[in-house]
């Protein structure tokens, strides 16, 4: 009997310690004799071993499986740049010393699975980036309207640098704030001086655009769409400074009397308080539609003070962002004018005042619209004496209020971090032990991403697996599920990772099975392409 073609397949033993491999080999078949004809044996060829690859397993490319659900919870750090402290750490240092400062942040953050930075771009007013509208940052060189030299794009850099690491970048930015008080002098570059006309020196020395005029409105937008057009960011961010605290004018009220007898003089029937709030929640949601009109995936998010109002929930005592600030944050969160909210719950679980879980259960009583509720916790200086257990406390306890899937936080600040020896590896070995994508937007429209390709190749002990990008869409990162013994490992993985060797043993287990899936900015998943290994 003859047979044109032998494939010899090594079997797998039963047992881990042991296994064989065995080469494909391809033998020619013999030339048809004619009569009288014998072949020689040159004309038997049969290929060099060496030739072929060997292969110790058989793939099935057509193999279904149920994958385990992906973890996800927003890890983010709020890295603030005014008055520099956190970064840069002085407004006089070099270009490369700036960048070294970011790096060695990024990483740290890799390291102990974080997966978002809300970076202050910014703070008064000012750019750490390039703009035709706003001067160069004194936080930045020390001098406002003065470049970094060399030259260089701060905002861009961060951005490039978190994506490498499958980080979210996060532009936090101060709507309102013209100038603040340790901004060195108010010069002909500052825009306290350029909009003159529009801003309010406070009696702390810090500069205020009215947020009720018109002029502030449509700078502030247009500030915000030129960041959104020009770079790639995943999230504009606000914080809670809206109309100033109380402290910062010692205690007089704030002067807008120009735009109040304009707005009475239009025929204006609302109360000022009520005047005020209305202006500020008609610019939030102008600010949440022309982002997404810019560019559908970029989320918009606010922290706003952790108290809506003394006595809500019942028991709560403390200052008041509805009557002090005119922010009624809750109106953004009811109408959904928001893709996520951080009230800063700045206190302790036990705070009689202010009790952490009665706070988040309250907010999460208002999230009607269903948007993400990811708490801001005060990792720097929650008034406790264990912080590292009260914040890991915090973090688990937001995970038991708040929906699995959608669960996160948002540290201030990077320092808390840092400058507590135990903060990181109380969250490393803890609640932070795996890594984690940050929760989907169901209710921002997406493109759907393609199922990506997946290529074997074995190596004997290993299989060596590859992907790549092309004609997927989006893509952000990487999910890579490898099946041993019948249950699943996930490993989340950067975008610019394309490859990975994958034992066929590990701790005693047997490799059977390999899955790729592509993610999106949004966190969305593609359809998933696996292999079976036998």
């Amino acid at each position: 009997m003859r047979i044109s073609t032998i494939k010899l397949v090594c079997i797998l033993g039963m047992f881990a310690s042991f296994s064989t491999s065995c080469a494909v080999r391809e033998v020619s078949p013999k030339p048809k004799a004619t009569k009288n004809t014998k072949p020689s044996k040159s004309d038997i060829k049969t290929p060099d071993p060496k030739s072929v690859p060997p292969i110790a397993t058989t793939i099935d490319n057509d193999f279904k499986v149920n994958l385990p659900a992906i973890k996800r919870e927003f890890r983010g750090v709020w890295i603030a740049s005014v008055a520099n402290i956190n970064w840069p750490s002085r407004n006089n240092l070099s270009v490369e010393q700036q960048k070294a400062e970011a790096i060695n942040m990024l990483n740290m953050l890799q390291e102990n699975n974080f997966n978002a930075v809300i970076f202050q771009a910014r703070p008064s007013a000012d750019a750490l980036y390039t703009s035709e509208l706003e001067p160069w940052s004194y936080f930045l060189t020390g001098k406002t309207g003065e470049p970094p030299y060399p030259n260089y794009d701060p905002l861009q850099f961060w951005i490039e640098e978190s994506h490498k690491r499958g980080m979210e970048l996060h532009v936090w930015l101060n709507p309102y704030r013209a100038h603040h008080s340790n901004g060195g002098a108010v010069t002909s570059q500052s825009m306290a001086n350029k909009l003159s006309d529009i801003t309010i020196k406070l009696k702390n020395g810090m500069y205020w655009f009215d947020p009720a005029n018109p002029r502030t409105q449509g700078h502030v937008s247009n500030v915000v769409k030129d960041i959104v057009k020009r770079y790639d960011i995943d999230a504009i961010h606000f914080d809670d400074y809206f109309y100033p605290y109380a402290t910062y004018n010692r205690g007089a009220d704030f002067p807008d009397n120009a735009s109040w007898s304009e707005y009475q003089k239009s025929g204006g029937t609302l109360s000022r308080p009520d005047w005020r709030r209305d202006q500020v929640n008609k610019f939030v949601e102008r600010i949440y539609k022309e982002i997404h009109a810019e560019k559908s995936y970029v989320k918009f998010g606010i922290s706003p003070f952790g108290i809506w109002k003394p006595g809500y929930p019942e028991g709560i005592v403390g200052s008041s962002q509805y009557d002090e600030l005119f922010a009624d944050a809750k109106l953004w969160l009811n109408k959904g004018w928001v893709d996520y909210f951080s009230p800063q719950l700045y206190w302790p679980i036990e705070s009689k005042g202010q009790p952490f879980a009665s706070l988040l259960n309250w907010w999460k009583s208002e999230n009607t619209m269903n948007r993400h509720l990811w708490p801001g916790l005060n990792t720097v200086e929650v008034k406790v004496s264990d912080r590292p257990n009260e914040i890991k406390s915090q973090v688990e306890l937001s995970r038991q209020i708040l929906n699995a899937d959608a669960a996160g936080e948002v540290h201030w600040s990077i320092a808390g971090l840092t400058k507590n020896s135990n903060m990181l590896p109380t969250l490393k070995n803890g609640p932070y032990k795996e890594k984690a994508l940050t929760p989907k937007s169901p209710w921002i429209k997406a493109i759907p991403l393609q199922k990506p390709d997946l290529f074997v190749k074995d190596n004997g002990s290993s299989i060596q697996t590859s992907w790549s990008t092309k004609n997927i869409g989006n893509v952000f990162q990487w999910v890579l599920f490898t099946q041993y013994n019948g249950v699943w490992e996930t490993e989340i993985l950067t975008l610019d990772q394309l490859t990975k060797e994958i034992p066929k043993f590990k701790d005693g287990k047997t490799l059977n099975a390999i899955a790729i899936k592509a993610i999106d900015r949004l966190g969305n998943e593609s359809d998933y392409m696996a292999k079976k290994v036998k």
